[in-house]
This record gives structure tokens, C-alpha cells and sequence, in this order.
């Protein structure tokens, strides 16, 4: 099986960017669609994104589209969300997760392997 580990989180100003990493371990990556999951305090877990094993099909939630970019370095064996125009409603734990299947899971049943999280902090 593969181990997740997310990295790139932190506190950043309104309209600011950053960039996630999600490193594989144990089963390489190409095997797994991946996804991209947040969750605020208070509130359900959320998949925001989504990409398939070759990484050239993306998907998105509304609250992110435009705004949030999915992408993947199989070589490298991580996965990455670049994230542009941040609010103070982005604020959240950050979770890669990864789905035994080839195209792209835009349901959070569809994943079986998670990472630990990322914190992401935007302040107004």
C-alpha cells in the first residue's frame, strides 16, 4: 500500500498563494488516482480535486474552480496543489488521499489512502 505525507501548508494573507505537496511512499504513485480533500473546523470533509493516474484529467469543486490547480509528478512520485486567490473561507486541513482506480474520483468514498494533513491559514 502507499503512504501519504502533505507538506507546503502555513499561514498566508488574503489573495496570496501556496502550493501543497503530497509525497508517496511504499507503492509508487502511478497506480493511484489522487484527490485533494479539505476540512474546516466545524464542518464535513470536502474533495475539492481530483486527477487521474497519468495526470492529464483534472476535476474540481465549485468553491475551488479557477482558483486551485491539481497536478502530479509521477517520476517524483507527488502530487501537488498549486492554490491562487486565497480567503479567509480556504482556511482548513489539507488531505491528499489516494483511490485504487484509473480515472479521476470526484466522490470521497472512491479513496482509500490518506495522508495525515496540512494546515492552511488565511487570514483577512
Amino acid at each position: 500500500q502507499v503512504q501519504l505525507v502533505e507538506s507546503g501548508g502555513g499561514l498566508v494573507q488574503a489573495g496570496g498563494s501556496l502550493r501543497l505537496s503530497c509525497a508517496a511512499s511504499g507503492r509508487t504513485l502511478i497506480n493511484y488516482s489522487m484527490g485533494w480533500f479539505r476540512q474546516a473546523p466545524g464542518k464535513e470533509r470536502e474533495l475539492i480535486a481530483g486527477i487521474n493516474r497519468s495526470g492529464r484529467s483534472t476535476d474540481y469543486a465549485d468553491s475551488v474552480k479557477g482558483r486551485f490547480t491539481i497536478s502530479r509528478d509521477n517520476a517524483k512520485n507527488t502530487v501537488y496543489l498549486q492554490m491562487n486567490s486565497l480567503n479567509a473561507e480556504d482556511t482548513a486541513v489539507y488531505y491528499c488521499a489516494a483511490a485504487d482506480t484509473m480515472g479521476v474520483v470526484m466522490r470521497a468514498q472512491g479513496y482509500r489512502y490518506w495522508g495525515q494533513g496540512t494546515q492552511v491559514t488565511v487570514s483577512s
